[in-house]
């Protein structure tokens, strides 16, 4: 039982915990952040500057093929797909990184702000070694 005990202590630790909770909701926050920026930013950003889908800009580095097949249709030559530089995903998903950035330093600083200043603790008293001394300069002084 000293196992499941201390796997217990372990997964209840309040660090433990508290992180899987920020994981969880941070997931959670993101699949919204990306439903806000896919569906209700990034459609506006686009009819601002031309009414561009940014899911649909893309560069073409590779031109595509059909099969080629003999007479007896056999293939000869295999297709190859076309292939993409998808930079407009890309700029959404940069604009969904700086947003949820942005709203976890408003959050981090928010919490940083609630928490109250804890006072310095007080300096230690002068230990044994150093109230003998104390004792012995005030007695050479006399």
């Amino acid at each position: 039982m000293g196992f499941l005990k201390e796997f217990k202590d372990f997964a209840m630790r309040g660090n433990l915990v508290d992180f899987a909770v920020g994981v969880i909701i941070g997931a959670a926050f993101g699949k919204v952040t990306s439903s806000f920026v896919d569906g209700i930013v990034m459609p506006i950003v686009g009819k601002i500057i031309g009414g561009t889908d940014f899911s649909e800009m893309k560069y073409k580095i590779q031109e595509g093929s059909k099969e080629v097949l003999d007479a007896s249709g056999n293939v000869i030559t295999k297709a190859t797909p076309e292939v993409y530089i998808k930079y407009g995903e890309f700029i959404t998903v940069c604009l969904d990184f700086l947003i949820v950035a942005f709203v976890m330093f408003l959050l981090i600083k928010a919490m940083n702000n609630l928490k109250k200043a804890e006072p310095a603790p007080p300096p230690p008293g002068p230990t044994k070694d150093q109230e003998l001394l104390s004792e012995i300069r005030d007695l050479l002084k006399k």
